[in-house]
């Protein structure tokens, strides 16, 4: 074994009292985090809409396994990065598999969906925890302002995560699903190039890129004022916090010593050095015996694959350096997550036994510890706990909220309002939205399935139909298959979208170059507006239309996911102000009374989704005022417990250990997604294509039902924590001090 080297101290160049460092990592973390919530704005869509047309549960058991999986990795990337990598090798080896990850979201094809998932869940686990950990090594011990430093820092990730759904879920929902996972690759590079470019370099790409995508907010909706309203705010941002980080580099980059490996030699030397060579043989008769049992007992099932790649890469090991031996089981990895993520039951039990083996490892390490290190160690234990059930909670905002915003949600801006002066009377244009839900125009109940796919084929062809469009001339044939299209599209024999081209003989002239999906397009958009131009004009108001709207511009689903970061570029800094305010004063609340305080606001955010479903109209449509209180709430939650939570680990953690214990951190979130896809499974719909025939009075009470109960359990376990904030205070010693590594060192 080789001797650790010394790295030198450097002083840290500072902007605004902090490290000009922080700046850059803000924006690094920024696009990775847009990638992420650019994808993730989509990716329930994807799979219930997209090309997958899975069932509400299927759907929500691949997210959960995902989500679950993407924040368990960071466990095993922080130990790494602490005993061989380095923070900065580990986020550039990160960045590099996650934009890989992205641009094969592109393809529409099974096989590349789970790669593409399994890079994106390798990269993030060497990227997430050592950025964060890279963020605190800039602050000395003890320093007031990381607190402060952590929360600019969970800024930068929430305007990523405001911009995304605005751009990418925007791009995706309009024109396709795979431009918007294009531009999560796009946003991807940009934070990976200006990671390891130099510091010109970085000042160039993040002004353009700032300028580039404000510009992109204000170009796709120039004609569209609610949307504008929206996105400026979040534009301005963005170059405003470009040109703060251009003038932060104009000092001085990241330091060189923070991120770096604490012994470079170490990864050039075996990487089990514990197998010494006249093990070898005795190593390779078990490898070999428990390869057979395998064969014999799994045969080729899928968990066979899992355990034919383990122990491949298993048989290996002696032989690599610890170099090799990271990216060869990197790329082991990457098909054994793809697999997981299609079984969720493994994934589950896999995660348990991880996350009970690194719990079981941290208890240990804070037993053997001295008193203040072992009682601190306690306080970051419990906060995990309870940080595990806020997430859990949380993180329905990727499933049953999105679906209940896209299902329930009144998303219909301006317009009017019918009344009941308006009963009997004749309408000349009804729009498509939850006016139409249940009624029966020209012998045919209109569904959920066929509204949506009215607003998303057939909205501008309906508006500006002539008058002879019910003489399209369109086979029987075509609109019988075309029909089924509409009302039954998990039924692949009835739908041409699974047709090739030759087996659609009757498709009019000139139709059969083109690809199957791009024909029953064309088909739906004719067949709608024949089928709909003359009914829509023959209907009359009744009682069950008052309250409905006439008209108005809908607002996409995944636009509402920007919700959440928006609020958290208006309120952080106000509240970092409440906080630094009370401090001087002696006021401030303590850690684990703002993680109390953050798990109370959680509940009552969900109380006021139930309060909506509660008060919903007649057809089950909620006021949209009810998702903003109750985003606006949780937001406010987060702010309370996030940044202060990434603030607590880096300092109460032992120094020797800090990126496995930010990696332990996010396995507990990784835990709680899985939870949050169990729990989002409670309100799933059985239907292929999500919502399928159900209406929205089917729905609301569903999700309401789930809201109020998860509504309960915040408030309540809020109070527990409450309780018990005396004795963590006692337990963090904020008064005394234990040895630490210098800032930017890793153990």
């Amino acid at each position: 074994m080789s001797t650790e080297t010394t790295l030198p101290r450097t002083t840290t160049p500072t902007f605004m009292g902090h490290p000009s460092g922080l700046f850059l990592l803000f924006f690094v973390e920024m696009w990775e985090r847009f990638s992420y919530y650019g994808m993730r704005s989509l990716l329930v869509f994807y799979m219930t809409k997209g090309f997958l047309k899975l069932d509400d549960n299927s759907a929500y058991a691949i997210y959960g396994a995902y989500t679950a999986l993407v924040y368990a990795t960071p466990f095993i990337g922080g130990m790494l990065a602490d005993k061989l990598l380095g923070s900065r090798r580990a986020v550039i080896l990160g960045g590099m598999l996650m934009a890989a990850g992205h641009l094969l979201m592109t393809i529409e094809d099974k096989t590349a969906f789970s790669v593409a998932l399994g890079l994106l869940i390798c990269g993030n686990g060497f990227f997430k925890p050592n950025i964060s950990t890279m963020v605190g090594a800039m602050y000395p011990p003890g320093s007031p302002r990381r607190d402060s430093g952590f929360t600019i820092f969970y800024m930068g990730i929430n305007l990523g995560a405001a911009m995304s759904p605005l751009i990418c879920g925007y791009v995706g929902e309009t024109f396709g699903w795979h431009y918007g996972f294009g531009l999560a690759t796009i946003g991807m590079l940009s934070g990976l190039i200006t990671f390891v470019a130099d510091r010109r370099l970085s000042q160039i790409l993040i002004g353009l890129t700032a300028l580039g995508t404000a510009g992109s907010m204000v170009w796709f909706h120039a004609s569209d004022p609610t949307q504008l309203i929206v996105n400026a705010p979040v534009g301005i941002a963005l170059v405003v916090a470009a040109f703060i980080t251009i003038a932060a580099l104009a000092g001085g980059g990241l330091p060189e010593h923070v991120g770096e490996v604490r012994n470079a030699n170490r990864l050039k030397e075996t990487a089990v050095p514990q197998l010494q060579p006249q093990l070898q043989s005795f190593y390779l008769a078990v490898i070999a015996a428990i390869m057979l049992i395998q064969h014999v007992v799994v045969a080729q099932s899928e968990s066979a694959i899992i355990l034919m790649i383990v122990v491949g890469f298993i048989v290996l090991l002696p032989w690599l350096r610890a170099d090799a031996a990271i990216y060869l089981g990197t790329a082991a990895a990457v098909p054994v997550a793809a697999i997981l993520i299609q079984n969720s039951k493994v994934a589950g039990l896999l995660l348990s036994l991880f996350g009970g083996a690194a719990l079981l490892l941290l208890v240990a390490d804070a037993v053997r510890a001295e008193r203040v290190e072992r009682e601190r160690m306690y306080v970051v234990l419990t906060l995990m706990f309870f940080s595990m059930l806020f997430w859990s909670f949380f993180e329905q905002a990727g499933s049953s909220v999105n679906n209940f915003t896209d299902r329930n949600v009144d998303r219909i801006i301006g317009g009017r309002v019918l009344t009941a002066a308006d009963v009997g009377q004749k309408l000349e244009r009804l729009p498509i939205n939850s006016a139409l839900l249940g009624r029966k125009i020209d012998g045919r109940t209109w569904n959920l399935k066929m509204i949506d796919l009215a607003h998303t084929v057939a909205r501008e062809t309906i508006a500006t139909a002539p008058e002879d469009a019910t003489n399209v001339d369109i086979q029987a044939e075509v609109d019988q298959a075309a029909l089924k299209a509409v009302d039954k599209p998990t039924e692949k024999k009835a739908s041409p979208a699974t047709e090739s081209p030759a087996e659609s003989d009757s498709a009019p002239a000139g139709d059969h170059d083109q690809k199957p999906q791009q024909q029953t397009m064309n088909l739906q958009r004719a067949l709608l507006a024949k089928e709909l131009q003359p009914a829509l004009k023959d209907v009359v108001v009744t009682e069950q239309l008052v309250g409905m709207k006439l008209a108005g511009k809908e607002v996409k689903a995944s636009i509402f996911q920007a919700v959440n970061p928006m609020g958290i570029l208006l309120l952080g800094l106000p509240l970092t102000f409440v906080w630094t305010f009370l401090g001087k004063r002696r006021l401030e609340p303590n850690t684990a009374i703002k993680f109390a305080l953050g798990l109370l606001l959680l509940g009552s955010g969900f109380g006021a989704f139930w309060m909506g479903a509660k008060t919903s109209s007649t057809v089950g449509i909620v006021a949209m005022q009810w998702l903003l209180l109750g985003y606006i709430l949780q937001t406010t939650g987060e702010l309370c417990l996030s940044p202060v939570g990434l603030s607590m680990v880096t300092r109460l953690s032992p120094a020797r250990m800090v990126s496995t214990v930010m990696g332990a951190w996010f396995l507990a979130t990784a835990f709680s997604n899985y939870l949050a896809g169990m729990i989002a499974g409670l309100t799933g719909i059985h239907e292929g294509g999500g919502a399928g025939g159900s209406l929205p009075l089917d729905t609301v009470n569903v999700y309401g039902d789930v809201f109020g109960k998860i509504a309960i359990a915040g408030c309540i376990s809020g109070l527990v924590l409450l309780a018990l904030s005396p004795l963590l205070v006692r337990w963090m010693h904020e008064d005394e001090q234990t040895a630490e590594l210098p800032a930017g060192h890793h153990a």
